[in-house]
């Protein structure tokens, strides 16, 4: 029997942080079953998102980033954009894609947000791989 493979991808702004929604869904999910893909921000998630669901090798596709308020651009828009690209991934491939997409209403880069956050993430990583258990198991049982 083959085990199911999932695809993560994390984008590289605030790396810091989102990585640790990897470490989070590598503690149920083992990483010999999960593929990483590295992206530049949020916005290119869905996209790759997208892309890895229709390939027809993965169970689920999580997708994590961290949108902060950088005060350049609105980064609510750029949330929505990146939360309604993902579902829309999902629904047009059948696939499960699942969001550790954060956006703080107030975020600074010091010691004590970066470890409040680098913890919500680990946590948010655990939920997105019982979220594509559960997924799995419920799917697998419709189909039996």
């Amino acid at each position: 029997m083959t085990l199911p493979r999932y695809a993560f991808i994390k984008a590289n702004w605030h790396a810091e942080i989102v990585d640790q929604a990897l470490t989070g869904f590598a503690e149920l999910i083992p990483m010999a079953q999960i593929d990483v893909f590295d992206v530049p921000g949020a916005f290119e998630m869905p996209l790759l998102a997208r892309d890895l669901a229709a390939s027809g090798r993965y169970a689920a596709v999580a997708a994590a980033a961290f949108v902060v308020d950088g005060g350049i651009y609105r980064h609510d828009f750029v949330a929505q954009a990146v939360v309604d690209g993902l579902m829309r991934a999902g629904l047009d491939t059948g696939v499960p894609v699942l969001s550790v997409s954060l956006t703080p209403h107030q975020y600074q880069e010091t010691a004590h947000h970066t470890a409040i956050y680098k913890a919500h993430f680990v946590e948010k990583g655990r939920e997105a791989a019982r979220a594509a258990l559960m997924i799995g198991q419920t799917r697998a049982g419709l189909a039996a």
